[in-house]
């Protein structure tokens, strides 16, 4: 359960900064759900750094290929399922059971909505978006369409919640921890390399 181990593993695996960059805010988005919700943060977080270890390097056998890597790399039982269980009914047939594993269901697909919507508006930033605009740009199929609206759907009720909440708690999510998911990515990204 090092942070440390764990970010090293993802670079091993991750050599695109979109997806580095996903990893961190997948990570700061589960912590920031981990402790509305009254769980572990740095246990939630670890989960949400790795949840995407393979798709760089094998996306045809995402989520399969990480349930082995994270295995050899003595990673516990959970938290292999609790990575592998995101691709529910897409990759694998790990039906997410937690909340943990429901959030990080609901949340990932919709991290990748949000940051695309941040990249459009002039601040290119999260910090000034409304739920409104990221309704607009959700309920729009062609904007970011890579990102499944369904998982996203399913996600939130699985969770129990309405779609709003979902979207409005992620969004504020991930705006709280914008600035930390830039340094730490400036940090392994420097400008002048």
């Amino acid at each position: 359960m090092d942070r440390a181990k764990a970010l090293t593993l993802l670079l091993e695996y991750n050599k695109e900064k979109y997806h580095i960059q996903h990893g961190l805010a997948v990570e700061e988005t589960m912590k920031w759900f981990s402790r509305e919700l009254g769980y572990d943060e740095h246990y939630w977080g670890i989960v949400g750094l790795l949840h995407d270890i393979d798709f760089e390097m094998y996306p045809q056998e995402h989520c399969i290929k990480a349930a082995q890597i994270l295995k050899s790399e003595g990673y516990s039982e959970d938290i292999i399922r609790a990575v592998c269980s995101h691709g529910y009914n897409i990759m694998v047939d790990i039906k997410p059971e937690h909340e943990m594993e429901k959030a990080l269901y609901a949340i990932d697909e919709l991290t990748g909505i949000i940051a695309a919507a941040a990249l459009m508006r002039p601040s290119k930033s999260i910090s000034d978006m409304e739920l409104s605009s990221l309704k607009k740009k959700f309920k729009t199929k062609a904007f970011a369409a890579g990102c499944s609206r369904e998982i996203i759907i399913n996600g939130a009720e699985m969770l129990g919640w309405d779609l709003d909440k979902l979207l409005n708690m992620t969004l504020e999510a991930m705006r709280s921890s914008e600035e930390t998911v830039s340094k730490q990515l400036s940090y392994i990204f420097p400008v002048n390399q």
